[in-house]
This record gives C-alpha cells, sequence and structure tokens, in this order.
C-alpha cells in the first residue's frame, strides 16, 4: 500500500497514488525542473514538498521481551514452553542476521500463525520467563522534496555530486507519525518570518565548529580520541576520505551493504567527526556505524533492539539518535533507551521537527535520561520547525516536563556528502549531531574521571553552562544554546550531585517561565502544578531520602502559600520527578503581592565501587509566585482535561479530515499544547483558566462562570451528568465545541498501522459524539452524524468550517444559527460533495427562567481554536459565548442570524459496533464481552506539607548562571588535558604560598586550617572554586569560600579589613564545616596587579549582598558597580571574554565585561 500526499502553504491539497513507470518519469521531469530553477534563481514562494508513506504489509509477527539476557537455547526453551500446547508448524522463530546474533539477547521476534494468535499471545505472555509481546513494527521512510524557498549549494557539493543535484528532505521510519527522522527529510529552511525590502547582510560563519569554539579545546589538545560514538542511521562508504577513525560498521538491516545510498548517515557522521573540509567536533573518536536504515528507507524495531544490545555489548559512550515520534507507548523501545542510559550511554536525540506547535515533542528525545536538542538559526532565533514542549505523559492529571534540554544550530548547518564535499542542511536532527560531537568532544577531555561523566552530569554540565536566550520560553529553548567551551569547564571540575530542571521556579519571570508566569494564583483555585525533573550525578539509581520540606520566607509572606509534593520512589536510570503543587491559603483570599520561599531535599544514591558511604546530595528549589485576590466569578474559566483522549495508545483521528498527512490526534489538546493561542487570548481578555484533570463530581462549580467541553473523546460517568444537571441549575454554564463523527467515515479513515500490525479503525470520530449527546440530553440537545465543511461569514467575521457536525436536536425556545456548507461526510464517503443550506451549527440556550440558572452554548467544530490545524480562528466566537453564558446579554449578531428551524431529530449517532474505547478509557471497562461504566474514582487529595518557616528573605531575581557546586565557568585558559589541568601561573602558584582560612563562628570557636598550595585543595572532594582574591606574592588568600547568612568574619591579616553582615562562611577545602557548600561568589572580582596602586571594589552581587575589600597603602581607584554572573546582553552583546570582570591596572583603566548601570561612579 502507498501513498502520496502533496503538501502545499494554500487550504487545497491533492492526494493520489503513482505507478512505479509514472514516478519515475516524474522524477526526471522534477530533476530538470529543479536545475533549472536552481540555475535561474527563479524561486517560488510557495512551500511545497511530496511526502511518499508506504508500508508493506506482514502479519502476525511479534517481538517477545525475556525479563532477562539469555542465549539462543533458553530463548528458543522458554517460547516452546509458552506455545506447547499448539503445533510446532504453527510458529517460527524468524532468523536474524546481524552481528548480535551471536550473543546473549532478551528479545526473539516470532511468527504466529493467524489461527493462533488469538489464545498464542496471551500464552506467551503468560510465561513467567517473559516480559512483554508486542508487535513487530516496519519503518517506512521517502520525501523527496521541492521547496520553493531558497536552495542554496556548495561548490564542493555540486562538483562532488553526479547529474542533477537538489536537496532532499525525507521523514526516517514510522509513517503516520511513527518515529521520522528529524533531519533532511523533515529539515526546513530558515527564513524571515516577513519580506524586508533592505536589511543588513551579514556573512554567516561556514564551519558550526568555529561557531561554537571547538578550536579552543583542538588546541590544547582535545580532539575527541579514546571516546566511542556510535551513529545510528544509513551507513557510511568504508574509505570516505572525511574520516580519520571508522572503528566498526555493521549492518542490521536485510540489505547485504554497509554503505551510505542517500546520505543522511553520512552527514550526521561529519558533523560529529569528520576531519577535514567540513570539520566534525571530535574527529579523533572512534566513530562507530549502525546502519539501521535500507536504502529504501526502511526499518523495523527489532533491527534497533539488535542494534542497541550491541552497543551496550561495545560499550558504546555516545550515541546519537536522528529518529523521533510521538509513540512514548512503544515500550519494547522505550524500555530499551532506559538500558542504554543505565548502562552509561549517552543517548543524544532530535527533540522533533513538528514546531511551532506547542505540544510536539518527538520521543526518545522527551525522555528524562536522554538529551533532547532543540534547534536555532544563526540569528540565535528559535528554528520555526523545532518542535516545542511541553511532555505529554503526564495528562491529564498531571503537567508535562520541561523539553528541550537544549538548543543549538540547526538551520542550514555545513557537513559530508557522500563523495566527499559538503553540503548544507537544516532540521532537529542537524542540531542533535550537533550536540553529540560536543559531547564527544567533551568526555574526551575529561575522561580521567572515569564513572563521574555519565549520562545524567554530562546532561547537568550542559544545561548549567548554556547560555539563556533572551525573550525565549522555557519550553522552547530549555535551558538555552549550546556553550561548548564554557560545559567543558563544568565537567573538568564536576563534583557528582543532583541537580533539578527547572533549577527555581519564578512564577512571575516572563515570557522565560511561561506558561507558568502568565497566569497569577489566588484563594479557590485549583492547584498549579510544575512537573521539575530531578537529575542523579551521584548513581545510575538514587531516592530521595526523608521527606521534602516547603520553607517559607516569612518577611517575603511565603506563609500565603500552601504546597504539596508528589514524587519518585526510585530514581533510575540517572532521573526522576518532583511535582510541585501549588495553591494560595485562605489567609490570602482578598490579599495581592509576591511569595516566597524554597523546597528542600535530600537525594541518596549507593557507594560507588571503592566507596563504604552512600552519596548524598542536598537539592533546594526557590519559589516564588505572584498572588492576587480571587477573581469574580464570571471571570474564571474551567477548562476539561480529564475527558480529552489522544495518540498514544489509541487511534483518535484528526479533528479536520483534510489534513490527511497527519491522521492523529497527538498533541494532548491542552490550554498549553495546540490551544495555547486560545488561552493567550482568554487571558489578553482577563479570563482566569484553570485546568480540570479529574472528572466532573471533583470541582466547586460555585467558583466558575463556564466550563468549557472542546474537542472531547471520552466517555461521561453517570455521577458526571447528574452533578452537571445541579451545577448548571445553580449557576455554572456550559461551552461545548465538537467536531465530527460518522461511523462510515470512521471506517473509511482506517490505516494500516505496522505497530499493532493490524489496521486501525477509530473508536470514535474527531469527537465523542454520542457521550457529548448523553452528556446534553437532559437539555434536550444533541448532535447530528453529519459531516461538513466550508467557508462562510457571520457579520463582518471569516469563518471556516473543518470537520464539524450539526445540530440534530436542540430546544425550541432557544437562539439556533445556520450556515450553508458542503456536506464532507459525502465526499469522504462517495467522492463528491453537495451543497447544505441551513445547516444548524450554532445554539443558545438559557437552562431555566429562576434568574440564577446557567447557559449553554454549543458550536459543532473546535478546529477553529485548535492552532494544530487552525486556518481561521473563530475566537471572537469565543469571546461572544462567553460574553453571553457569564452575563445573560445575547450578542446582537447572533439575534440577527437566529434562524427558526425546528431541531427534533428522532435518530441520533450511534457508538460503532464492536469498537475498542474501553481499551484507553478511564470511564468504560469491558466485562464479560460488552464495555460497561467503570466505578467512579476518588477525587484527589493532596497532603499539603507542613511549612518550616524562615525569618529571612530571598533575592529579587531567582535567576542566575547555574553553577555545579563549585564548578568555575569563568576560569581562564588554555586547560590541558589530563588528571590535573593546569591553571596559567598565579601568585598563589608559589610553594611559598600560604592559604589560610580563619573563622570566628557564632558560638565562638575559631578554626584554623593551612595548606601550602591552590593545588592542594583541587585534590579534595570540593575542585578549586572561583578566585575571590588575586594578591602577589606572599600575601595571605582565601580560596572556596561561599557566603551564607547570620555569621561574622573578619580579614585580621590585612591592615584593613572587610566585614560582612550576617554572612556564614565555609570553606569547602573542610568538608566538615561546608559539605553542601554552593557557591555564590563571581569569579575574579578583584584583581591587583601593581603594588602601588590600591583599588577598592563594592560589589553587589545577583543575591543582593555586598561584598567590600581594601588592599593596600594607598587607594587611587574607586569604584561601584552592579555586577552579575552572566554577560548581560543588554549592556555587553558582542563581549566574548570569559572573566566576568578584568581590570588592568597601569594608570589606565579597561572595563571588560562589568555590567554597569546609570548609578555607577567611575
Amino acid at each position: 500500500m502507498g501513498y502520496k500526499v502533496r503538501l502545499r502553504n494554500s487550504d487545497q491539497y491533492i492526494c493520489r497514488q503513482l505507478q512505479l513507470g509514472n514516478f519515475l518519469l516524474w522524477l526526471i521531469i522534477f530533476c530538470t525542473i529543479s536545475c533549472v530553477s536552481v540555475a535561474g534563481q527563479n524561486y517560488s514562494s510557495s512551500n511545497n514538498f511530496l511526502v511518499d508513506f508506504s508500508s508493506e504489509v506482514i502479519d502476525n509477527e511479534y517481538i517477545v521481551s525475556f525479563k532477562q539476557f539469555y542465549n539462543y537455547d533458553a530463548r528458543l526453551k522458554y517460547i516452546k514452553a509458552a506455545l506447547k500446547t499448539y503445533d510446532p508448524s504453527s510458529w517460527q522463530i524468524l532468523p536474524r542476521n546481524n552481528p548480535a546474533s551471536s550473543y546473549p539477547s532478551d528479545f526473539e521476534v516470532v511468527q504466529l500463525q493467524s489461527d493462533i494468535v488469538e489464545n498464542g499471545l496471551p500464552s506467551l505472555r503468560k510465561h513467567h520467563s517473559i516480559k512483554h509481546v508486542t508487535p513487530q513494527r516496519k519503518v517506512t521512510r521517502t520525501l523527496t522534496s521541492l521547496d520553493g524557498k531558497p536552495l542554496t549549494f556548495d561548490d564542493n557539493e555540486i562538483k562532488s555530486q553526479q547529474g542533477c543535484q537538489f536537496f532532499q528532505k525525507w521523514y526516517s521510519s514510522r509513517p503516520f507519525a511513527k518515529r521520522s527522522s528529524l533531519s533532511l527529510g523533515s529539515t526546513f529552511w530558515e527564513t524571515a518570518g516577513k519580506f524586508v525590502r533592505r536589511r543588513l547582510m551579514r556573512a554567516l560563519p561556514r564551519q558550526i565548529t568555529s561557531i561554537l569554539q571547538a578550536d579552543v579545546l583542538w588546541n590544547i589538545g582535545i580532539r575527541g580520541a579514546g571516546v566511542k560514538v556510535a551513529v545510528f542511521d544509513t551507513g557510511l562508504v568504508k574509505n570516505h576520505p572525511h574520516f580519520k577513525k571508522i572503528k566498526e560498521r555493521t549492518n542490521w538491516t536485510n540489505e547485504k551493504t554497509l554503505d551510505d545510498g542517500l546520505g543522511h548517515g553520512t552527514f550526521v557522521a561529519g558533523v560529529i567527526a569528520s576531519n577535514r573540509e567540513c570539520m566534525g567536533f571530535a574527529p579523533d573518536s572512534e566513530l562507530h556505524i549502525y546502519r539501521v536504515f535500507t536504502n529504501n528507507q526502511v526499518s523495523y524495531t527489532s533491527w534497533f533492539l539488535d542494534a542497541f544490545n550491541y552497543a551496550i555489548l561495545k560499550k558504546i559512550n555516545v550515541l546519537n539518535l536522528s529518529i523521533g515520534g510521538p509513540d512514548f507507548m512503544d515500550h519494547p523501545f522505550v524500555d530499551k533507551v532506559w538500558e542504554l542510559t543505565a548502562n552509561n550511554v549517552i543517548m543524544v536525540s532530535a527533540i522533533g521537527n513538528d514546531g511551532p506547535l506547542y505540544g510536539t515533542l518527538n520521543n526518545p528525545a522527551d525522555q528524562m535520561d536522554v538529551i533532547g536538542v532543540g534547534g536555532i538559526n544563526f540569528e540565535d532565533q528559535i528554528a520555526r520547525f523545532s518542535s516545542r514542549g511541553m511532555t505529554t505523559w503526564e495528562l491529564p492529571a498531571g503537567y508535562g516536563r520541561v523539553k528541550p534540554d537544549i538548543v543549538t544550530y540547526g538551520s542550514a548547518v555545513r557537513g559530508s556528502s557522500i563523495k566527499g564535499g559538503c553540503r548544507s542542511l537544516s532540521g532537529t536532527s542537524v542540531a542533535s549531531p550537533v550536540v553529540a560531537g560536543a559531547v564527544t568532544l567533551l568526555m574526551s577531555g575529561v575522561i580521567h574521571l572515569g564513572g563521574a561523566i555519565n549520562p545524567a552530569s554530562m546532561k547537568q554540565a550542559l544545561m548549567a553552562s548554556a547560555r539563556r536566550l533572551p525573550g525565549v520560553p522555557i519550553f522552547e529553548q530549555g535551558w538555552g544554546k549550546l556553550d561548548l567551551v564554557r560545559a567543558f569547564q563544568a565537567l573538568r571540575s564536576y563534583r557528582p550531585q543532583a541537580t533539578l530542571s527547572p533549577s527555581y521556579l519564578d512564577l512571575t519571570e516572563c515570557p522565560y517561565m511561561w506558561p507558568y508566569c502568565s497566569q497569577p494564583l489566588y484563594y479557590g483555585g485549583l492547584p498549579t502544578i510544575v512537573n521539575v525533573t530531578i537529575l542523579n550525578g551521584m548513581g545510575v539509581s538514587g531516592k530521595i531520602v526523608n521527606k521534602p520540606q516547603w520553607h517559607p520566607y516569612t518577611p517575603q509572606y511565603g506563609h500565603n502559600l500552601e504546597v504539596a509534593l508528589s514524587y519518585s520512589d526510585i530514581l533510575w536510570p540517572w532521573s526522576g520527578f518532583i511535582a510541585v503543587h501549588i495553591s494560595v491559603s485562605s489567609l490570602a483570599a482578598n490579599w495581592e503581592g509576591v511569595a516566597q520561599g524554597h523546597i528542600s531535599f535530600t537525594v541518596e544514591s549507593p557507594p560507588e565501587e571503592g566507596e563504604t558511604e552512600v552519596r548524598r546530595s542536598h537539592v533546594k528549589l526557590p519559589l516564588k509566585v505572584k498572588i492576587i485576590p480571587t477573581p469574580p466569578r464570571s471571570k474564571r474559566i474551567l477548562w476539561d482535561q480529564y475527558h480529552n483522549l489522544r495518540y498514544p495508545p489509541g487511534y483518535f483521528p484528526r479533528d479536520n479530515l483534510r489534513m490527511k498527512n497527519d491522521p492523529l490526534d497527538w498533541n494532548g489538546d491542552h490550554i498549553h499544547t495546540n490551544f495555547k493561542d486560545m488561552y493567550q487570548h482568554l487571558r489578553s481578555n482577563g479570563y482566569y483558566v484553570e485546568v480540570l484533570g479529574s472528572p466532573f463530581t471533583c470541582f466547586d462549580a460555585q467558583q466558575y462562570g463556564a466550563l468549557l467541553l472542546v474537542d472531547s473523546e471520552e466517555e461521561f460517568f453517570p455521577e458526571e451528568v447528574s452533578k452537571l444537571i445541579k451545577d448548571i441549575d445553580t449557576g455554572l454554564s456550559l461551552i461545548v465545541f465538537a467536531d465530527w463523527y460518522n461511523v462510515s467515515v470512521m471506517k473509511k479513515v482506517k490505516f494500516y498501522d505496522e505497530n499493532t500490525r493490524q489496521w486501525w479503525m477509530p473508536d470514535t470520530g474527531g469527537a465523542n459524539i454520542p457521550a457529548l449527546n448523553d452528556l446534553l440530553s437532559p437539555w434536550e440537545m444533541a448532535f447530528s452524524d453529519e459531516v461538513y465543511e466550508g467557508d462562510f461569514t457571520l457579520g463582518n467575521h471569516e469563518m471556516y468550517y473543518a470537520s464539524g457536525t450539526s445540530l440534530a436536536r436542540f430546544p425550541s425556545n432557544g437562539l439556533v444559527v445556520t450556515q450553508s456548507l458542503n456536506n464532507q461526510g459525502m465526499e469522504v464517503l462517495k467522492g463528491q460533495a453537495d451543497k447544505v443550506e441551513k445547516v444548524p451549527i450554532l445554539g443558545l440556550h438559557q437552562t431555566s427562567h429562576h434568574p440564577s440558572a446557567g447557559r449553554i452554548a454549543v458550536y459543532g467544530d473546535s478546529n477553529c481554536l485548535d492552532t494544530a490545524h487552525m486556518q481561521k480562528d473563530c475566537f471572537w466566537l469565543l469571546d461572544a459565548l462567553l460574553q453571553y453564558t457569564t452575563t445573560k446579554h445575547v450578542p446582537p449578531l447572533f439575534e440577527e442570524l437566529k434562524s427558526d428551524i425546528v431541531l427534533d431529530a428522532k435518530e441520533l449517532p450511534q457508538r460503532m459496533e464492536g469498537n475498542h474505547l474501553y481499551r484507553y478509557s478511564k470511564v468504560l471497562e469491558h466485562h464479560l464481552g460488552t464495555p460497561h461504566t467503570r466505578p467512579l474514582p476518588a477525587c484527589p487529595r493532596l497532603s499539603w506539607v507542613r511549612p518550616q518557616p524562615l525569618n529571612k528573605s530571598g533575592p529579587s531575581t531567582l535567576y542566575k548562571a547555574q553553577k555545579l557546586l563549585s564548578v568555575n565557568l569563568d576560569a581562564p585558559f588554555p586547560f590541558r588535558p589530563g588528571p590535573e589541568p593546569q591553571l596559567p601561573k598565579q601568585p598563589w602558584d608559589s610553594p611559598q604560598t600560604v592559604m589560610s582560612e580563619s573563622w570566628h563562628l557564632s558560638d565562638g570557636t575559631h578554626v584554623l586550617k593551612k595548606c601550602h598550595s591552590v593545588s592542594r585543595c583541587r585534590k579534595l572532594a570540593f575542585p578549586f572554586s572561583p578566585n575571590i582574591l588575586r594578591i602577589p606574592d606572599i600575601t595571605e588568600i582565601r580560596c572556596n569560600i561561599e557566603v551564607h547568612e547570620q555569621i561574622h568574619h573578619d580579614f585580621d591579616s590585612f591592615e584593613q579589613y572587610s566585614h560582612f553582615n550576617d554572612y556564614e562562611f565555609q570553606d569547602s577545602c573542610n568538608d566538615d564545616f561546608c559539605p553542601n557548600s554552593e557557591l555564590d561568589i563571581s569569579n575574579n572580582i578583584f584583581d591587583e596587579s601593581d603594588e602601588n596602586v590600591s583599588l577598592g571594589v563594592n560589589i553587589e552581587i545577583d543575591d543582593g549582598y555586598k561584598f567590600s575589600r581594601i588592599a593596600g597603602n594607598h587607594v587611587e581607584v574607586h569604584y561601584e558597580f552592579v555586577i552579575h554572573n552572566e554577560l548581560s546582553e543588554e549592556y555587553c552583546p558582542k563581549v566574548e571574554f570569559i572573566n566576568i570582570l578584568e581590570l588592568y591596572l597601569n594608570y589606565k583603566r579597561n572595563m571588560c565585561n562589568a555590567v554597569m548601570y546609570k548609578d555607577a561612579i567611575m
């Protein structure tokens, strides 16, 4: 079965099947046209590309996964035992002739005859050694692009290729929203969002390694040596001139070749490890090439599983995976990714090319243990194609995690071509090998640290060193742009620890913390949920010991917040979560202000080899929340998330039947994903929107003006219907946006799914109309099973009805609006659409004459609210319906358009016979062959953490450059590789230099510790921290000092002293005093280079504390600054120095990277 779908920017589409001969003829014509078009620079403004989806039906193949690794004889024995009641000729184990076949494995591919499938699968699943049985999956990708946007060809590329040269864009793996290649095939060219007549032209760097300063590490001998990096792709030719160390090439496909016939694998490998022309990041690394796609761009899940097992066996260090898809419930694949990272394989994966829509993350990049990479262009803007967060695993009861982790350049990046030379490509899996190459290079520079470098610590270093992009939300950029040099500085002095992502919760910081910052909290609102990822660099497994604690800051009204916490029982592999539920205390019902505090807990991991004590890390999560008085009921809207279903796990079809290239509804249907634009519109109009992730029985209707029910696929509990009747009688209003439903059309839009090896039949339409009709029946309302589409006008608003339904019943005293539309259902079934007059699409109804009763508004199409396939929004209509339902005022436009049609249909849509909705439903279950309603679940009950108030104040700005304990991100270069990288010679490197720490603690005790060189401190558990003071010769200095509160310390060695108000000093050279130290002081805040010149510096650090020091006998220069730990691009946008402050004093002053404000005094 083959499909060819033409996608265009216009509203029209063409879908047709082509015979092979016609296709070859078309390809020749296309190639000729492409050459002429490129030569003449005749580019069209439209964006067209051809997507080929093809699949070959192979019946009854299943992956049988075992609980352990066994040799072949043992696996055969267990399968025979499970199928002992069946004829041996009715099943067979399919041979897998690949490099892993002679090693123990944890799965087999079994083919069953059709007549034993129904009973044979349960028999296999019941065996004590078998973990699970899942269908074998075939994956196919082809996409040949004709992109009207400018195509840029490099001279080398044209010379190296024969014949007509054109760019390919192609999807890899998993048609119909399964795993697809996120490079070449799904790449997009970045162009400006709008036309500008004249613009400043800038020459873009031609080499990605130069932009990210890989040469800084190359110059000190770090080039990737000693690191094994695996590329899972289309292979690589043996003697490609760009590569020095192709250690191994393996073929996992059914083709007898190791070479790359397409160019994708060559490009990815080149970005990572090319040694000539278009340089890769780690040219001296060992390349391990895993050919998992054929030249026809076909793969199978079993090929990946075998290749993953082999990668574990070969002790691969870094693995780049440029595939992705929305199916985070593909258990064999997801489980094997966990197993890979648990075996210390650092996996880097592209986040997806489905942007700019939110909720489009691809798996496995959306997994906590994987480094998920998004794309930016060379203007440091998020690429339009780059997928956005949040993750949708946790819906409807929870909230998604932050992804991507970091972003890097993914537009017009240069890499290797098949026959030599370079080419430029775009996409997030172009960005993925950029990070994979960077990780390989970084690992080779710190290889002496051994097990301290693992998937968690590498991810921690990349995120802590990333440069935040201004004005970009966290769900688009994660922690920011990859900074290779700073990441190396973080890793070279890394100490195993646990960290959080995000590292703080500032719900007032916009736009970075969008959507958390988009709506303040108030008393009576549903708790706001923030899903925080825990990264555990101490070990592959760990746990939170004791219970996390909530510390409200009394001076900053933290007592006005209530906090509940839920978290992972076990952190594995390398990661877990802590979900923070935030609510407002009744004490703040009429209060407005900002409340602050922090959450603290301890993560514990088993001791590593050679250790006797468990590893512990103390973690702090600052929290800052804006609180307002509770808004009026009319301004509060409740969004129903509980009754939205999506892929995975079931086939829930697209809401717009025109979108044939994307048959699945997989974006979560959340106000912060594909309904993001609608949510922002409501917020800008003064509405407050809350999300209900539980049944209708779990909310207080007196708090809300309207319940918004949009595109619901789930059934309803009878108790929900009963409660809604009472709620509407007492003032709650209901707004319903439905979608198409027709059993015949549902059968027509079935498709063959390579995952389940069967034809997929949708279990509902775009919405579950029979369930909605049951919900609305008490008010004599119902939708039909007709499917309509078309353009029309309401007043002066242009509208598009995209595969919507119509009203079948409505009260005679209600208001109904009709329009003329096309019968799309007949078009799908018979190929011809008739025009239908007076189609009822909108209804308004006052439910009772009682003044306190609510109102109901229904509309037959939700696509005009859904950004996923929106062509014309209807936000104005939503505003009008909210105005009607919350104020009783009927918009004059609807009065003018009121129809006298009578709606009293006798027949209503029925549920499809034999549907399997119960498999995915939270409401239905299957019992004795008949689906029936489950027992109503209990409403969630949160256990609020008992507050432990602190009489302290937190910083006004929570964000600052995140440092991994003592890691110095601003240390000078050059460094040398090796166990003890040497810093440039400084006064303290002299053996005569004395380091002393004199402590005057509040209890009167006195501790003195001396060491004779700073290098000694580096060997302790807490590595050498930023230098807080540089003084020549014999002057006493202090290292590893960090500032806390409440204790005074005097520098009695100076003629003049420094006094720190309410500070506690901890010296990390002595772990007895500071096992949990976290350095806050900026690097090199004082530099004295001339003994005749003295300098007094009064510096205000990010946290608001002041640091003063006066040195020497004469004060000739005095500065007052406000300093930030990170460069402020607003003040120093083009400065690339490492140290945040360099003062060179020789009767002249030079300020580099100092952020100086108007109140600075020179």
